[in-house]
């Protein structure tokens, strides 16, 4: 009892541990830490909430909020006429969120079924890591309502567009075609990208943790639809050209070709079509000689249709007249090791004659009193090497290599058409130098409010009329292309014959070609045409494309209620070379001062 009364009587604080007395700096230390870590927390949530709170609004946003794309509309491409080329139509692509998509067996193939997806494939994505995945894409708007229908969490759909072409393949290396993204890729859809796109908006909006929207917050940025593009082309015209090459390429049994109308005042392109081709609103077998637009992304050696403009460029050098005698006898012409010869065997010919006879000697004569640098300057006058810059993809510029390589039998066969390429769009356009006055015109894609102002002289317009009279007599009776004649009109052109270089050799393939333009009188088309490896018997320009020609030709003029300015039944000139000489001539305007007087070169 005494020892408890004693314990009960001694005071805690009298206790030998607090006795202990412990350094003030510890005290104070302790409370400084104490403090800091106060400061610490306070800054962070300072700095978080505050200073950075984007991190946490992510993380917080990304629970229930989604900001969606919405699809802008394709500006809508159409003909001279207003005729719908290509045109965006509403539809539907279906996508997931895979952290919110938990679907039950059932539900998985019934979305597959409506989605056309296998249930596998299906599942894989979504299993997807990602935050957002598309499932299916352009899907008609009645089967986004089936889908819709079926409230599957995780699970929406936007609107966007496909891209239609009512006119198939008609147009279809003209127009081109665009991708899933709603891109171009071919054509003027990629060659007016920039203008034809648009520009996407976007929109907030807040889901539910099922994946469906319950709030449409607003419109973050409001879409902005792509701008209408004109064509130049005419749609009626270009249905001419397309259905007129397919059957030359059906009745020659040809390989490929190719045909471009070009109006001669203004340089609008009114048609370009392109045999083989194929449907742009159905893709899935394509191969690559489908897609090229062999216009523009071919070249060849154009042959005969290349003896105007070294005939051309003599005339202005004052190396020739109209009526100069070239002795052609005997058919054939040795420079160096190599022989150049005629289809044909001719005699003495005038200067118009080798145009009209298509004299392979004749040019070759002629083109031997001209400088290589003359030549060269003259090509490249009127387009040849170089890209036109209509902006298609794939345009080439075609070979025309630098004068001092030239050798003499060289420059000889590049006088009708051999060891020059070229595209089937440059040889439409150089023929202008002749349909207009010895001037030429840029091209243009789209349609025009006025004529262009701004034009290259190449010729005089003396050399042009001369020219023109020439290529007149080509289509006439003891000419080469007497196809190309079309009643109630005069017509002005030039066929070519070439073989086809196959690895650096010529093979006994053809190329025929027609370029030509009409009423001669005053110019107002130009037609070029080209057949790649027609087959059969026939294989000259001016019974495989000198038809086409004059199909097409015939159907533009009448079109464009273009007036005859010819007798319906012309008559037939006679055998003798002169009087088709003297009629053609004297009915170009402003050729009347044609020198008759003959001379010998």
């Amino acid at each position: 009892m005494m020892s408890f009364r004693g314990a009960r009587a001694h005071k805690f604080a009298e206790s030998p541990v607090l006795k202990l007395r412990l350094p003030a700096w510890r005290s104070r230390l302790m409370a400084l830490l104490i403090l800091s870590c106060f400061a610490v927390l306070i800054g962070r949530s300072f700095y978080l909430q505050v200073l950075n709170n984007d991190f946490l609004q992510e993380k917080g946003d990304s629970r229930y909020r989604r900001d969606l794309e919405i699809s802008a509309s394709r500006g809508r491409i159409a003909d001279r006429n207003g005729d719908v080329l290509a045109v965006s139509t509403p539809m539907k692509s279906v996508w997931a969120i895979p952290a919110d998509a938990r679907l039950t067996p059932q539900q998985a193939r019934q979305l597959a079924a409506l989605l056309e997806m296998d249930t596998k494939e299906l599942s894989r994505k979504l299993a997807s890591d990602k935050p957002f995945v598309f499932l299916q894409r352009q899907l008609p708007p009645d089967v986004g309502e089936q889908v819709a229908a079926l409230k599957l969490p995780g699970i929406g759909q936007d609107k966007e567009y496909r891209r239609f072409y009512p006119s198939g393949e008609m147009t279809a290396h003209l127009v081109g075609f665009t991708g899933v993204d709603n891109k171009g890729l071919e054509g003027v859809e990629l060659a007016f990208q920039g203008q034809l796109l648009g520009h996407s908006g976007s929109r907030s909006v807040i889901k539910d943790r099922r994946g469906q929207i319950v709030e449409d917050v607003g419109s973050i940025k409001p879409p902005q639809d792509g701008r209408d593009i004109r064509l130049a082309l005419d749609s009626k015209i270009q249905y001419l050209a397309y259905s007129q090459l397919k059957q030359a390429i059906v009745d020659y049994k040809a390989k490929a070709g190719g045909a471009v109308v070009i109006d001669a005042k203004s340089g609008e392109i009114l048609a370009l079509a392109n045999w083989p081709t194929y449907n742009p609103n159905n893709r899935e077998r394509l191969t690559g000689a489908q897609l090229r637009n062999r216009a523009v992304t071919d070249t060849f050696e154009p042959g005969s249709t290349l003896k105007p403009f070294t005939i051309a460029l003599a005339l202005e050098s004052g190396k020739v007249r109209f009526d100069s005698i070239i002795n052609c006898a005997p058919g054939k012409l040795t420079i160096g090791s190599a022989t150049i010869s005629d289809a044909h065997p001719h005699g003495a010919l005038t200067v118009a004659q080798v145009i009209q006879k298509s004299s392979n000697v004749g040019a070759a004569k002629i083109a031997g009193t001209l400088l290589p640098q003359q030549m060269w300057d003259m090509f490249d006058a009127v387009g040849f090497g170089q890209v036109s810059r209509l902006g298609f993809p794939g345009e080439v510029g075609g070979r025309l290599r630098p004068w001092k390589t030239w050798r003499p039998i060289e420059q000889a066969t590049m006088s009708y058409g051999h060891g020059i390429s070229v595209s089937l769009m440059q040889l439409a356009r150089a023929y202008s130098v002749f349909a207009r006055e010895g001037d030429m015109i840029p091209l243009t894609l789209t349609k025009l409010d006025s004529l262009p102002l701004g034009t290259t002289p190449v010729f005089s317009q003396q050399t042009a009329r001369e020219v023109r009279a020439m290529l007149e007599m080509a289509v006439q009776p003891g000419g080469t292309a007497p196809k190309a004649q079309i009643p109630g009109y005069r017509v002005a052109g030039k066929t070519g014959t070439a073989y086809k270089l196959e690895g650096g050799l010529y093979a006994k393939k053809y190329v025929a070609s027609f370029v030509g333009f009409a009423p001669a009188s005053d110019p107002r088309l130009i037609v070029a045409v080209m057949i790649d490896e027609p087959g059969g018997t026939q294989h000259y320009g001016g019974d495989v494309a000198g038809p086409v020609f004059a199909g097409v030709m015939s159907g533009a003029l009448r079109t464009l209620g273009i007036a005859p300015d010819a007798a319906l039944r012309p008559e037939t000139a006679p055998a003798g070379v002169q009087v088709a000489h003297s009629s053609q001539v004297h009915n170009v305007p402003g050729a009347a001062d044609v020198p008759v007087a003959k001379e010998k070169l």
